[in-house]
């Protein structure tokens, strides 16, 4: 069973919800947020809005296709990502947006800062996401500074770390699983996520699967308005394995799905190395070398 939180008992700190926190960063890698500062009804919002674009023909969404690019912001078409090597290449079709930075920031030149591209439609798209954007990592850093507290270190601990964050919002549409798809093929394929902190609003629809460390699957579902919280390997090695990342996939269903992941991860420069290491790993190449590995388009 995945804990569940209450977020603004998290907030104050609440014993009860901190042991519950606890045992989900160490044990689980998975937790579920109810209650947070982001209403339902701004989640469905935003979750309509990535409906509206996805439903869009092919044409229209070329013009923001990130293939087109050496990064990864705009629309990735469906097959353009591979998380597993040995698996077919996720089924899915993503648009991602990230951190816009002041113009003359020499940060800029890298590709995990790169300039944002938002189509013309669906009317609304760029204020809607952007928005949502802002809120979702405000979640998400009340999280991190939650954890810092359970694992005895000031609140604060990770604040200067996340000043220009790599955060990365996303949103999944996954359709109906095909009936060719075989043993191989994935909405997307077992994977652990690269960074720090996930925090995965959905629609509802089931399809999300934890991996329990007796290597079986469980369901791991939400309803709009909570949020799925889930940890990835760049924390896990950055806490000396304090905090779990658990592997995770989606096999697909009958039904279409929507989900918007906000992959919340530090500053290019932060040292995420174990903090019993003397030898630093930089977050930057890390999630760089992790995202040339899945998108297809900068495996090229």
């Amino acid at each position: 069973m995945v804990p569940v939180l209450d977020g603004s008992k998290v907030l104050l700190r609440d014993p009860c919800t901190m042991a519950t926190l606890t045992r989900g960063v160490e044990e689980h890698g998975f937790l579920v947020v109810e209650n947070t500062t982001i209403a339902a009804a701004d989640v469905l919002k935003v979750i309509d809005m990535y409906r509206a674009f996805f439903k869009l023909p092919d044409g229209a969404k070329t013009r923001v296709d990130m293939a087109r690019t050496g990064a990864n912001r705009g629309w990735g078409r469906a097959g353009s990502e591979q998380v597993d090597p040995d698996a077919n290449p996720d089924y899915k079709e993503v648009f991602d947006s990230g951190f816009e930075l002041a113009e003359n920031d020499p940060l800029g030149a890298l590709a995990v800062y790169a300039p944002n591209l938002w189509p013309q439609t669906p009317v609304g798209f760029q204020s809607v996401i952007s928005e949502y954007y802002r809120s979702a990592m405000g979640v998400a850093m009340d999280i991190l500074r939650a954890i810092a507290t359970v694992m005895g270190k000031d609140a604060a601990y990770f604040d200067d770390k996340f000043s220009k964050p790599m955060a990365l919002l996303r949103g999944n549409y996954y359709p109906s699983r095909p009936d060719w798809a075989g043993d191989m093929d994935f909405g997307i394929a077992e994977h652990t996520d690269y960074g720090c902190v996930t925090l995965l609003a959905t629609d509802g629809v089931a399809g999300l699967e934890a991996k329990t460390r007796a290597d079986t699957w469980v369901p791991v579902t939400a309803a709009p308005g909570a949020f799925i919280i889930n940890f990835g390997e760049m924390l896990q090695m950055w806490t000396d394995g304090q905090v779990r990342a658990t592997p995770h996939r989606v096999r697909g269903t009958a039904d279409e799905r929507i989900s918007v992941p906000l992959f919340f991860n530090p500053n290019y420069d932060t040292n995420v190395a174990p903090m019993s290491s003397q030898t630093p790993i930089l977050a930057g190449e890390h999630l760089t070398k992790r995202f040339r590995e899945t998108y297809l388009h900068l495996k090229k």
